[in-house]
């Protein structure tokens, strides 16, 4: 199994009631339905104020690396990615367990 992480920084001056974030979150939201290769799907925002802190957080898992190439290139992933493009900045950790 892969795990994939993904940790997002919103903008500055961007706010999550902007439509543009309400947007992508929904569009992530709904990938876990939509991916069959998506083992798990979690994604939320972040509840922690510490200054270092990310603000959204995308945790999934999928079987193996061929999944992970399929989700990437999967085009409801892509799509989304386009929107979190718009607004956002993020980190990616993809590791074996």
């Amino acid at each position: 199994m892969i795990r994939h992480l993904v940790l997002f920084k919103l903008n500055e001056g961007v706010e999550r009631d902007d439509p543009r974030v309400v947007a992508g979150v929904r569009a992530f939201a709904e990938l876990g339905t939509l991916i069959p290769d998506l083992e798990s799907w979690e994604c939320a925002w972040n509840i922690s104020d510490r200054p270092i802190a990310y603000d959204y957080a995308i945790n999934s898992a999928v079987a193996d690396a061929d999944a992970l190439k399929r989700y990437l290139e999967h085009p409801a992933h892509q799509a989304g990615v386009a929107l979190w493009r718009e607004f956002a900045t993020w980190v990616i950790a993809d590791y074996e367990f």
